[in-house]
């Protein structure tokens, strides 16, 4: 006892609250804890030992945001289900549902939580071990930590009392600076307890004992010591703070004791709780806090155990409540989580956190940093609610529920408004208002998350669905959601302000109100749930009754009013389908009377009627935000718990309403009654004429989709799915995520997926897949699938289309596919109408739905609007008729009872409108005649001034006025009697009509009653609307008079699709099919020739409007002729200008051979139009780009290409690249040489050389200033900088940034320098040497300055300035003329070099160059000449000269300073250019192949000597002898082999110079096969004697020598030798230039082994781990993307890497998102992914993590576009990158 004491005594005093200041005190207090536990072993050692005796089976590694974890939806349980990366890849997951996320709150992991995961996805470490393996703990060894911890964890929460000060209690400290104080200097006190929780379960179950054990936290509280009783005090303010006590406990001194004890006491339990927190919220003087109504809770005292709510009894939680005062901080959180797998931790934990429940939300709504804390929370909840047995045992103990939907009630009360639908003074319904912050931040979510969570578990949702008290409660939550962000139409001006609460009025009711009601209908499954079902119900019902009474509804809505948001008539749907589909039950037990029904109607229905006015823009003055609801209403996301339960609903009530009344409501609600006439004039009193026609279209479509649609009525969740996906995919082609994103089925909204239900196997029996293409454009396409064949032929269906489009323009696209479908399978020409598809039989359940289409009120419409048709009256489309034939086939098709023959007699109710029809079946109303009808027509209109025909009044079937809008008066009689009979109460009578309120202003005119004569039935309209369509009289012929078979086999194949005709004879069959009268009467009225349709008398005004159309319409066609020319043309265009691949030999701009006979060569101008020569005074030039590039720098000598590394061991060395080779070699020959002879000896520029392209389209230089001014005065942004003298080409849009001067070439002159001259060897050299003596003397012209002259010089800069500094400066003095000299030749033999690449390495292709027309190698090497031959080669120095003719001796003096470079070191290519670009131009053909034949010999002698030291010294030796290899020699050598090695030594040189010789001269280049190369190059060149037979070749017979060969080769070999004399251990010799062609890193076919190598490397300039680390695909570099931690001089690593590897072009992969993008020079471009998952489809940012697979031909691209310098000209979105990049 005494040891304890001293031991608390010390630790008081290490620990005080002190030690929590200064950071000294700190540290020095955890060393005195880190000593203490481990009892004076060293603190690692304990560690371990602790560690030995882990027993935990649970991973429960715990992450924080932004971590990369794992969900496999194979192995969960829940869906909430994690992995670590490292269980994840050590489990076993092939072939399962898995995908990667980027974890949004922090999580922890799973593994081994039977109740979270199945037991085959653990990995190897957490297969369940039986705790006997684990030997037990040892007493000692944790006997001192039993005795520190609970010390340790008291002072903690003693620095977390101190620190805090309630925010405004202090008013100088802003007191959330002071929090983040506090908590900086805890961290490292919780950090220690962090590390603590992870030595093992051994360890945790003592800080378990610790934090949970009541007596220690009673014996340190109640501590004497002064100090201590002052945090207390803290503590108890914190409480009264949070609103947790009484408002009037006074903190005196007599309260004290009571304060201790109950200090949180809530008498009445949460109910009061809530209403005094309640009280407290209320003073933030928001808007109408007097209006707002609460809502009273249900009073009944709960259970004890609520009483004394935060009476804290242990540390846990105590820290819990600090934990939620301080908002959360990390480091608790993860403290806290880090115990969860101890198990009795987990439930005491839990407990806690329930407890806290009320306080946390709370709390969060207060907080300013809400989205943080949102996270926080969610990541401790999800922990604990995933696991259903945990989940249970607190909602059974703790009354979780009921705190739940308490704390949500509580919340949404704090934002509610009176709700101003339908009686804006009267109404009592209060609604939430969605501008508040708490629905605009979304900062309930948390809490409906958990709510959701919780539901999802059978148990728990269960005690909710029989809980009736808890129903009604939540009910009531959910009618605070019904008519929320209600919209008024505005009918004067446009609304000032377009709010966008919408948005979050959807997100509510989705996330609040539809997901938990989908979370409970997934248990009501089956029949045992009955009452389940019966409860929500009847609560539903009671809810709306109460919501129908407050709001003071009768019977009519109020017009011109809107809420998108119905969540309970939506509840009572959903449970209604359930029920009746799942659970077997009888709908009528639970459908009300039919006064509720005719309520329950009438908002869902005017959300379609306003769907309606908004697309037919009557709602524009209430900015495009409307649009926008409507369009949401429809989303995918939305439409199963929006418009789908709204048609449902309104199926239900007109199956058991009377149909008249319904089918009347609807035309009536969508405002086109007064359109129903048969007068060809009308008065619309609530519509104006221009949307009378949308309208109408809206209200027979909703008819035809509420008649045809099957999703509640009896369809299966198979045959729902396959509707869904035929429909999405009709209407475009989708990749697989868009599918599964579209196609949110509620049963993967929750992520239970029935059995039957695979989405994989539907989409491959619907679609087939069409994999990625690329286009030679360059746009990548996505992986698609596509509608196969016979869907489009059976399954199509516009109805199902139609419902689930959010733009109308997606209904169009499904029709024009559906076109081009039948066009290309040769089954219909013209154009299409929607086909009619057979529909799944109803639920028999529903049959009352069909009573629609057998009754009167519709037939009379689609009378009245065919015969309106036939009439040609205004107003009527195509769209029209179509739904109406539609509505007549559904009828045909639903008809009841197969009526008998004779007519029925004319039995049943009379009606007012029984003139029209005698019965009610369609069938027999089709062929009913109606001869005269009575209308009410305008005093102007036509119809008056005719006599009424004779006989009128003998006719009987005129007597009634027989108009459908006597309806509209008729079914409010039928509600008002319905009203009347169910309530007695006088106050109850009929409201004023409303219809007075809309009549249109101004006077109308009178309307009187006209008798039209009409003698038609359906049928006769039919037959003559056939004739009408097919513009012939007489086009129908019943098609059973031939063939009898028609009749029984209806459904043929030919009737399936077609246009309006097709669709009327298909309705004649059905019809005829059905009656035998009806047959007969289609006979007849074939038989009666009808006479034609008289020609409507037009009056003026009409034929105006009418010619206006057909003006308009010839308008249009003439503009889509031009459009479809105009496009042609363009194509054309593209095709000659724009082929980037094809290798075109169409000469027609090939600027170098243009017909002999031409004197000079013509330019056409692209900006002026002109065409003429270039002179010197007008140049003309070339558009080109220039472009620095270090593609051939990166060729290497392996054929294979480099890994991209993906583990530590490999690595990439860039010493064997070609860039790095010659860098090397020049600075060799520069330590031992004369630096001028070095400049002349290699070439430069494989590193930053510049490259110049052009697209082949010419323009006057001064045209181009002049077009570059304009483009520096224009403001559009363009992708470009002017500054820099970027721009596009006129013409073809090409990316340039220069101007390449034309030379003034005489094409004469030319085709003489090409003719052959029998000049001996000798004389040419001997011109040769003269004319470059001639050095100074240029040709007259070039000297003074010209317009030309100077525009050669102004390109020279930009050249120069196209590449860094570093990359033109070699020479060791700076700024020497041999600079500009060697980078002048090295820029010819860079173009040449590349454009060898781009042909593949070799000539063998032969033909003109695939980029032929756009080769400006000519005109470059006459820029480049005209600068070089400013630079005079002192004569003694000519390498001509050493080259062909032998020097005596040499000169003594020399040997002072350092040598020239030897002849045989030389580079030959760079000769053959320094050579032929300081000559005089243009260069006669004899001269070019002198110089060739020259340097060959020089080459050759080359070749040689190579070979003499890759031979071993025998073989020199033999050789010496015999002038000739053995034949037995032991060596590889042969003379076959030999000859190769020579051969190949010299093709690179003979590649080039044939290249050369082609530009100059014109000329083809001859195609051969590989191994002819060489003959065929060399015989080109006119190095073969042309009387040579190649059959015995050998490349020596290509030499001629201009002096005697053994004297020259022996002076060439001198130089080598006293060389070698004077720097023995020097191996400078002569290197083999074979070079691979370059590629760019090869990248493994996982994307997972780049993601898991990079993600987590840290950065070799700064070590961190990057945010967004991206890899160099040129060479393998990591670099930080946007990192400022490597910035240099304000350029981020990224661009700085692009100028150093690729001289201003860099290809990064970004790791983060499996993104490439380009950057070149200052602009970047996201170039795309060429990882792809199984269906083909990027995945950008990694969002949906599936596996990637590596795209070989995407990647194929991307390298192409990179060695051929395109990436400008294909990618189409460049910006600037402001080196941030």
């Amino acid at each position: 006892r005494q040891a304890a004491g001293e031991l608390r005594a010390l630790l008081e005093r290490a620990l005080s609250p002190a030690a929590a200041a200064g950071g000294e005190a700190a540290s020095e207090a955890l060393a005195w804890c880190r000593c203490l536990l481990a009892g004076g072993e060293p603190w690692d050692s304990f560690v371990q030992a602790v560690r030995a005796y882990d027993p935990a089976t649970l991973c429960g590694l715990v992450w924080t945001a932004n971590f990369v974890a794992y969900r496999c939806r194979t192995c969960g349980i829940s869906p909430c289900m994690s992995l670590c990366a490292e269980c994840f890849h050590q489990g076993d997951h092939a072939g399962h549902d898995y995908n990667m996320f980027r974890s949004q709150a922090g999580g922890a992991c799973d593994c081994g939580d039977g109740n979270v995961m199945r037991e085959a996805g653990f990995c190897k470490r957490h297969r369940i071990k039986s705790s006997s393996e684990v030997p037990s703990v040892p007493k000692d060894l944790l006997i001192m930590s039993e005795l520190v911890l609970p010390q340790f964890i008291f002072s903690l929460i003693q620095y977390l009392r101190e620190g805090y000060s309630e925010p405004g209690m202090v008013p100088d400290l802003p007191s959330e600076k002071d929090l983040q104080k506090v908590l900086q200097a805890l961290e490292p006190h919780i950090s220690f307890l962090e590390d603590l929780t992870k030595m093992g379960g051994a360890m945790r179950s003592v800080l378990t004992q610790v934090l949970t054990n009541q007596q220690f936290y009673k014996d340190l509280s109640s501590g004497e010591l002064t100090f201590y009783f002052k945090s207390h005090e803290k503590y108890l303010v914190a409480l009264k703070g949070s609103g947790l006590t009484f408002p009037e406990d006074k903190l005196g001194c007599g309260m004290q004791e009571q304060a201790v004890g109950a200090s949180a006491s809530i008498v009445q339990g949460l109910c009061n709780f809530v209403l005094i927190i309640g009280c407290s919220e209320d003073q933030d003087g928001s808007q109408g806090v007097g209006k707002r109504k609460r809502v009273k809770l249900s009073s009944t005292t709960k259970d004890q155990s609520i009483m004394d709510v935060l009476k804290h009894k242990c540390f846990l939680e105590e820290l819990l409540f600090w934990t939620i005062k301080y908002e959360f901080p990390q480091k608790m959180v993860t403290f806290l989580l880090n115990m969860l797998p101890d198990q009795d931790y987990k439930i005491a934990f839990t407990k806690t956190f329930v407890q806290h429940y009320a306080f946390i939300m709370k709390t969060l709504k207060k907080s300013h940093e809400s989205d943080t804390m949102s996270n926080r929370i969610v990541h401790i909840s999800v922990q604990l609610f995933s696991n259903e047995e945990l989940a249970r045992q607190v909602t059974e103990e703790c009354q979780l529920l009921d705190i739940m939907v308490t704390v949500l009630l509580y919340m949404m009360e704090s934002c509610l408004i009176k709700s101003e639908l339908q009686d804006e003074e009267n109404s009592l319904h209060v609604v939430v208002n969605c501008g508040e912050a708490l629905l605009k931040n979304n900062t309930y979510w948390p809490l409906v998350s958990d709510f959701i969570n919780i539901l999802s578990h059978q148990s728990v949702a269960k005690k909710f669905l029989e809980d009736h008290r808890l129903l009604v409660t939540w009910m009531n939550f959910v009618s605070f959601f019904q008519g929320m962000n209600l919209n008024k139409r505005e009918l004067n001006e446009h609304v000032e302000f377009e709010s966008q609460t919408y948005y979050a009025a959807f997100a509510a009711e989705l996330e609040a109100c539809a997901q938990p009601m989908w979370g409970l209908l997934s248990h009501c499954k089956v029949r045992e749930t009955q009452e389940y079902t019966r409860n929500v119900v009847r609560y539903c019902l009671e809810a709306l009754q109460d919501w129908f009474d407050a709001i003071n509804f009768v019977d009519e809505p109020t017009p011109n009013q809107v809420t998108f948001h119905l969540p309970l008539h939506r509840y009572y749907a959903m449970f209604l389908s359930k029920a009746v589909k799942c659970q077997e039950l009888d709908l009528d037990s639970l459908l009300p009377d039919q006064e509720m029904l005719m309520k329950l109607m009438v908002h869902p229905l005017q959300i379609q009627a306003s769907l309606s006015e908004i697309h037919s823009n009557m709602w524009v003055r209430n900015g495009l935000q409307i649009k926008g609801q409507a369009m949401t209403y429809v989303q995918s996301h939305f439409c199963n718990s929006m418009i789908d339960p709204d048609i449902y609903l309104l199926q239900v009530c007109a199956s058991r309403l009377d149909p008249d009344y319904f089918i009347s409501s609807v035309f009536e609600r969508f405002k086109v009654v007064d359109l129903l006439t048969m007068a060809s004039q009308h008065q619309n009193t609530v519509l104006d004429s221009e949307h009378e026609r949308s309208m109408l279209e809206g209200a027979l479509t909703f008819l035809v989709i509420l008649l045809s649609l099957r999703l509640h009525l009896g369809m299966t969740d198979d045959e729902i799915l396959r509707a869904e996906m035929v429909a999405q995919l009709c209407m475009n082609d989708r990749t697989h995520s868009s599918l599964l994103d579209l196609i949110s089925f509620p049963c993967l909204l929750i992520g239970i997926i029935p059995g039957s239900l695979s989405f994989e196997s539907m989409l491959s029996a619907v679609a087939d897949f069409k994999a990625p293409v690329f286009e030679p454009g360059g746009s990548m396409q996505q992986g698609m699938y596509t509608p196969k064949a016979e869907v489009w032929d059976k399954e199509f269906d516009p109805v199902m289309v139609i419902l689930r489009t959010v733009y109308r323009r997606d209904v169009q696209s499904a029709m024009d596919r559906y076109t081009a479908f039948l066009k290309q399978s040769g089954k219909c020409h013209g154009n299409p109408w929607p086909p009619y598809k057979k529909r799944t039989l109803l639920h028999p359940s529903y049959k009352g739905l069909m009573k629609l289409l057998h009754c009167k009120t519709l037939h009379i419409v689609l009378f009245t609007l065919l015969y309106k048709m036939l009439m040609d009256h205004q107003n009527l489309s195509e769209h029209v008729l179509c739904m109406v034939l539609y509505l007549i086939e559904l009828g045909l098709e639903n008809s009841s009872e197969q009526e008998s023959d004779e007519e029925d007699s004319m039995g049943g109710q009379e009606r007012c409108h029984d003139s029209w029809f005698p019965g009610n079946n369609l069938v027999s109303n089709m062929r009913h005649f109606i001869n005269y009808v009575r209308v009410r027509v305008p005093e102007t209109a036509p119809e008056v001034k005719r006599e009424p025909p004779a006989g009128t009044s003998s006719d009987g079937s005129n007597s009634g006025t027989a108009q459908v809008f006597s309806l509209v008066a008729e079914r409010r009689k039928k509600f008002q009697e319905i009203i009347n009979r169910n309530t007695t109460e006088a106050n109850q009578a009929v409201r004023p009509k409303t219809t007075m309120k809309w009549s249109a202003p101004g006077a109308t005119p009178q309307l009187t009653t006209a008798i039209l004569e009409i003698k038609e039935s359906i049928l006769s309209l039919l037959v003559k609307l056939h004739h009408k369509l097919s513009g012939k009289q007489n086009s129908y012929y019943p098609p059973w008079l031939d063939d009898m078979e028609v009749l029984i086999h209806c459904d043929n194949p030919k009737y399936l699709h077609g246009d309006g005709m097709t669709a009327v004879e298909r309705i004649l069959l059905k019809a005829a099919l059905q009656s035998r009268l009806n047959k007969r009467i289609i006979e007849e009225i074939c038989r009666k020739v009808t006479p034609p349709v008289p020609p409507k008398k037009i009056s003026p005004a009409e034929k105006k409007t009418l010619d206006k159309e057909e003006r308009r319409q010839k308008a249009r066609e003439r503009q889509q002729k031009l459009l479809a020319e105009f496009a042609s043309r363009q194509k054309s265009f593209m095709e000659t200008a724009m082929d980037v691949e094809s290798p075109d030999t169409d000469t027609a701009m090939e600027i170098a051979t243009a017909d002999q006979h031409v004197s000079e060569a013509v330019y056409d101008c692209v900006i002026c139009g002109q065409s003429g020569p270039s002179t010197e005074e007008r140049p003309a030039g070339l558009v080109v780009l220039l472009q620095a590039s270090s593609v051939l720098g990166q060729c290497r000598n392996t054929p294979e290409p480099k890994k991209l590394p993906t583990s530590e061991k490999e690595q990439i060395y860039p010493w064997d690249t070609c860039a790095a080779v010659y860098e090397a070699r020049l600075a060799t020959l520069q330590h031992f040489f004369k630096d001028s002879s070095c400049l002349q000896s290699v070439s430069i520029g494989w590193e930053g050389g510049v490259y110049v392209q052009t697209c082949g389209h010419t323009l006057h230089i001064d045209c181009h200033k002049s077009y570059m001014e304009s483009l520096r005065n224009d403001q559009v942004l363009q992708g470009f900088s002017v500054d820099k003298g970027e721009f596009t080409c006129p013409l073809c849009r090409q990316f340039a940034n220069s101007v390449l001067p034309c030379y003034p070439g005489n094409n004469v002159e030319r085709s003489l320098w090409q003719c052959h001259s029998n000049k001996s060897m000798q004389d040419l050299v001997k011109e040769v040497e003269e004319l470059q003596e001639q050095l100074g003397t240029f040709p007259v012209s070039i000297s003074s300055e010209t317009n030309l002259s100077k525009e050669m010089e102004s390109v020279m800069k930009d050249i120069k300035n196209t590449t860094q500094k570093k990359y033109t400066d070699y020479s060791k003095s700076p700024g020497s003329p041999d600079n500009d000299f060697l980078f002048m030749y090295s820029v010819a033999r860079t173009n040449l070099e590349l454009e060898l690449v781009h042909r593949g390495g070799n000539l063998c292709l032969g033909g003109a160059s695939t980029a032929g027309k756009r080769s400006c190698l000519h005109q470059l090497f006459h820029v480049l000449a005209m600068h070089m031959r400013l630079y005079s080669i002192d004569s003694a120095y000519n390498p001509w000269k050493k080259l062909t003719q032998l020097i005596q001796s040499p000169i003594l003096g020399i040997s002072a300073e350092q040598p020239e470079v030897p002849v045989l070191y030389r580079d030959v290519s760079s000769l053959l250019l320094i050579q032929i670009l300081t000559m005089p131009q243009p260069l006669r053909k004899e001269h070019f192949t002198c110089i060739i034949k020259v340097l060959f010999t020089l080459l050759y002698t080359q070749a040689l000597v190579a070979l003499s030291v890759k031979c071993s010294a025998e073989d020199r030796m033999t050789w010496v002898n015999t002038g000739a290899l053995k034949k037995d020699s032991s060596s590889a050598w042969c003379p076959h082999s030999i000859e190769t090695y020579l051969r190949q030594f010299c093709l690179p040189f003979l590649r080039i110079t044939s290249l050369l010789q082609h530009h100059l001269f014109g000329g083809e280049l001859p195609s051969c096969q590989e191994d002819e190369e060489f003959t065929v190059l060399a015989n080109c060149l006119g190095l073969l004697p042309s009387f040579f037979q190649s059959s015995h070749f050998s490349g020596a017979s290509c030499l001629d020598w201009p002096v005697s060969a053994f004297d020259i080769i022996s002076q060439w070999c001198s130089e080598l030798v006293s060389f070698a004399d004077k720097h023995p251990t020097q191996i400078l010799l002569i290197q083999e230039p074979k070079w691979d062609l370059p590629r760019l890193l090869q990248l493994p076919e996982n994307y997972n082994t780049i993601f898991q190598y990079y993600h987590r490397k840290s950065c070799s300039v700064c070590s961190k781990v990057p945010k967004d680390p991206a890899v160099c695909l040129v060479c393998g570099t990591f670099v930080c993307l946007k990192g400022l931690c490597c910035k240099q001089q304000s350029y981020c690593e990224c661009v700085l890497h692009s100028q150093n590897c690729g001289a201003g072009t860099g290809i990064f992969l970004l790791i983060n998102a499996s993104v490439i993008i380009i950057i070149r020079g200052h602009r970047f471009c996201l170039w795309g992914s060429v990882y792809l998952d199984v269906h083909g489809e990027e995945d950008r940012d990694l969002r949906r993590g599936k596996p990637l697979y590596i795209c070989k031909e995407r990647y194929k691209v991307l390298e192409q576009q990179w060695v051929s310098h395109t990436f400008d000209h294909i990618n189409k979105r460049w910006g600037p990158h402001y080196n941030g990049l």
